[in-house]
């Protein structure tokens, strides 16, 4: 198949862009760089082709999801079977700041991606979304069929729009073939060293947080809240190596052959770990120090989080095989080979 990857140049479109390359599958990434770079595709692509010997079938597009003109452009000169949506904003901090933005990008922008798709009459979709969508949730572990909550952000509430806009859209019209794959804690990188995450200046996630404390980049890790309810008092999270979620993407497009209609699943390891245990996985796998102090609860912040999986094993035949201590010497590889990112080769 063909298939259109938006924001495929971003951490979890890249590794999703090499598991769908070496499945067979022709990609064609649209991206507009806003917060990637064209580096990644090339190594990518190299990548691919290290693993299968044969060159990528890559095709890459610089443009927006916005742009409803480039969009038709783009399914007029290729023919797409199915689309993987990342394209988007995702910074939680950054959205209650610029709400409008993140409403534009990822609602208005998943809105013009859609119409664009029924116009060209490609109806395979599979969204990025996030445990985000269920607020608080009443217990441990999530399941999808809990209810959705109220998330405590713009970015959060503008991935509930979206998948709600997708329900109705799927509704409306039984071509369609939906899957909303709600994802936990990505971490880790590809173990080429070669692609990985690449925050744009402090980051926002724990493991390149604490992978940029180890390389000296950061002077010190402030871990929110030393006092939860939780094994050693801090905050506990289900962390999924994101080559582990770029292959769940797979398995959605293969449902998508023989269903219509919505399909919704939790992508996680159904384990919880601690901030703590991930400085000390990180401190195993880069035999260094990782200095940290405790600081007050930020607000909003739960206890634990953690997903219950068994309904991606069940129906998609997928879950995640990749641990903890993969995870971080994965993340150190990546983070020891390329200090500044993308950058290192001149672009960013």
């Amino acid at each position: 198949m063909k298939i259109l990857v938006t924001g495929g140049a971003g951490y979890i479109g890249s590794h999703t862009a090499v598991e769908l390359l070496n499945a067979a599958h022709d990609v064609v990434v649209l991206d507009n760089y806003c917060n990637s770079s064209a580096v990644a595709l090339e190594r990518v692509a190299k990548i691919v082709a290290d693993e299968t010997g044969r060159p990528a079938q890559l095709t890459a597009v610089e443009g927006d999801i916005r742009d409803r003109a480039a969009l038709d452009t783009l399914f007029s000169e290729h023919d797409i079977d199915g689309v993987v949506h990342f394209a988007g904003l995702k910074a939680v901090g950054e959205s209650v700041a610029k709400p409008l933005e993140y409403y534009e990008n990822n609602v208005g922008g998943s809105i013009t991606l859609c119409q664009a798709m029924q116009a060209a009459g490609v109806f395979n979709l599979v969204f990025s979304s996030s445990a985000t969508v269920y607020g608080e949730p009443p217990e441990m572990p999530i399941r999808e069929d809990f209810p959705i909550g109220v998330p405590t952000n713009p970015y959060g509430r503008s991935k509930l729009m979206v998948e709600e806009v997708l329900q109705d859209l799927a509704r409306s019209n039984e071509r369609w073939s939906i899957a909303l794959l709600r994802y936990f804690n990505p971490a880790g990188a590809h173990v080429s060293g070669l692609i990985g995450e690449d925050p744009q200046g402090i980051p926002n996630n724990l493991v390149p947080y604490i992978s940029q404390v180890a390389i000296g980049a950061r002077k010190r890790l402030s871990v929110f809240g030393g006092d939860y309810p939780t094994t050693d008092g801090t905050g506990v999270r289900d962390y999924i190596h994101v080559v582990d979620l770029a292959k769940g993407h797979l398995s959605a497009l293969n449902w998508m052959q023989g269903n219509s209609g919505v399909g919704i699943w939790n992508l996680g390891t159904g384990l919880g770990y601690s901030v703590l245990d991930m400085v000390r996985g990180l401190e195993k796998a880069s035999a260094r120090e990782v200095p940290y102090e405790i600081v007050d609860r930020r607000p909003g912040d739960i206890a634990e989080c953690w997903a219950d999986a068994s309904k991606a094993a069940a129906e998609l035949g997928w879950k995640a095989e990749l641990g903890l201590d993969q995870m971080m010497a994965d993340t150190w590889r990546w983070q020891s080979m390329n200090p500044d990112g993308y950058k290192k080769q001149g672009q960013g």
